[in-house]
């Protein structure tokens, strides 16, 4: 049995206050990605959460990161939050046109992040997991539905990898999901429950619903805040082999990055799994012409403040 890999790293990348600390104090915001990239092993990508975004910035960021690297990129909140999983279809179309295929073979998951308000509705879940495409090809052809708020002009539907698998993965944060029954309907679609580690603002779900397996951490003692602990980390790193061991690939993305955490407790986790990758001397060295980050769409977890409003096409 083929070993899994680790694909180990940030949630997002570009924060202020990982200048001076984990970044060096002058490297420029649009080389922010290339260096996190170069010491780990994936990462998820935040701004799609909060509004769609452009087919130039999904090429950019391929380009940027090691031909091993991969993304998860999160899900629309509009299809999450506003329409709570309700007929996705529409939302869903636009989301893959918005130029999330651009990412070709470095696109590995798709994220939905659940509030915590969502209570498990069997038949709206799986009509839900039922319109997910599952290779990048399908997820072409369904964007082709889009509607009139993304431009034609601005979409992208067509897929340099039309068979490359697509994977997804939930993240509920209501104690209903905590059963057979939802358990079931993700097995069922090979869609992967996450396991959300918080200091107890939602329960940690660690059900083995996939042939692939999706951690956050976001802080154990503080919200988006606390450092993970050796011994946490390494109780983590053990859950890890094991998976990995058993031939599943393992995403763990770090959000405990309000003090500048989550870089450095990825780095550390790669470490201890035996996984650290060694750094490209150029990695801080960018081409082309800047552009937005992606960080800098995302001051809070919206779920959590309930300060992030809508903004831009669904």
């Amino acid at each position: 049995m083929a070993h899994g890999r680790y694909l180990v790293g940030t949630s997002g990348w570009s924060y202020r206050s990982w200048h001076g600390d984990f970044y060096p104090s002058d490297l420029p915001a649009a080389d922010e990605l290339r260096f996190v990239a170069a010491r780990t092993t994936a990462t998820e990508v935040n701004a799609t959460f909060y509004r769609l975004q452009q087919p130039a910035s999904f090429r950019r960021w391929a380009q940027l990161v090691p031909v091993d690297h991969r993304f998860a990129v999160k899900g629309s909140r509009y299809i999450t939050h506003m329409k709570q999983l309700r007929d996705p279809r529409a939302g869903l179309a636009n989301f893959f046109a918005s130029g999330v295929l651009a990412l070709g073979e470095r696109l590995d998951v798709v994220l939905w992040q659940l509030p915590s308000r969502t209570v498990l509705r069997p038949d709206v879940l799986a009509d839900f997991l039922a319109a997910l495409p599952r290779t990048a090809g399908e997820a072409a052809q369904l964007a082709k539905d889009h509607d009139g708020r993304l431009p034609e002009a601005a979409a992208v539907t067509e897929s340099p990898t039309p068979d490359a698998p697509l994977r997804h993965a939930v993240e509920p944060r209501h104690a209903s999901f905590d059963g057979p029954e939802a358990a079931q309907l993700l097995t069922d679609d090979d869609v992967a429950t996450v396991a959300s580690d918080s200091p107890g603002a939602w329960p940690l779900l660690d059900h083995h619903t996939a042939s692939f397996r999706y951690v956050r951490l976001h802080g154990h003692s503080e919200l988006y805040r606390s450092r993970y602990s050796d011994r946490l980390l390494g109780e983590w790193a053990d859950r890890c082999r094991a998976w990995a061991g058993a031939g599943q690939d393992v995403h763990v993305h770090l959000d405990n990055d309000g003090r500048g955490h989550a870089p450095h407790d990825a780095v550390r986790l790669l470490r201890m799994l035996g996984a650290e990758r060694e750094p490209d001397p150029h990695a801080s060295t960018t081409a082309g012409t800047p552009t937005r980050a992606d960080g800098r769409l995302r001051a809070a977890d919206p779920d959590a403040a309930g300060r992030c409003r809508w903004a831009g096409p669904r």
